[in-house]
């Protein structure tokens, strides 16, 4: 059992290493684009499946509540969430289009999208970012592997180097509370001037 343990953690801290070395410049960018978006009274909208459902829903909780700093709550949506719409949605048009069909109503050009998929190939997720483009808002994507599908169609890819769905979804979170945590101070610091 601890050489079980061990490999794990193990294989936690290599990705974290790779992610180092490989994507603090697009976890920054990350940033920059919502901060622009909240700047300019645009909201951010999340969305996947399974786990990465529970990941926009967690880092849309930690924009609308508070991360670490007390502050006004900033404007974000996980579409994941209602019940009602995706399963209207998935009922009469598919479940491919119940992100796509989110966005088309609730997405502007003010807004950033953020689409969660480990593997890049969810026909859902891809979907709704497309819609995002057209309604011009920009889009990020967290995946893993070599980024799939959404890797090339989004304006930022934040890909976890790893073909593990569990250390992807590890990734996924750490790069979001990072994410949050420059957001948050850097709008808190504009609005208290500190």
């Amino acid at each position: 059992m601890k050489d079980k343990i061990l490999k794990e953690l193990r294989e936690h801290n290599r990705i974290v290493k790779a992610v180092i070395n490989k994507r603090t410049p697009q976890i920054a960018r990350a940033a920059n684009l919502i901060i622009e978006s909240l700047r300019l009274n645009g909201k951010v909208v999340l969305f996947g499946n399974g786990g990465s459902a529970a990941d926009a829903q967690h880092i849309a909780a930690e924009l609308v509540g508070r991360f670490l700093l007390e502050r006004k709550g900033l404007p974000a949506i996980c579409l994941s969430t209602n019940t009602s719409i995706l399963t209207a949605v998935g009922n009469d048009y598919g479940f491919d289009k119940v992100f796509e069909r989110q966005v088309e109503a609730l997405v502007d050009p003010k807004d950033v999208v953020i689409g969660i998929s480990t593997s890049g190939n969810s026909a859902n997720v891809i979907r709704g970012i497309k819609k995002a483009k057209d309604n011009g808002a920009k889009t990020i994507a967290l995946t893993g592997g070599n980024g799939g599908k959404l890797e090339s169609i989004v304006d930022l890819a934040l890909i976890i180097p790893s073909k593990n769905t569990q250390r992807i979804q590890e990734g996924h979170i750490l790069v979001a509370h990072i994410i949050c945590g420059i957001v948050e101070k850097e709008l808190v610091k504009e609005v208290l001037g500190k």
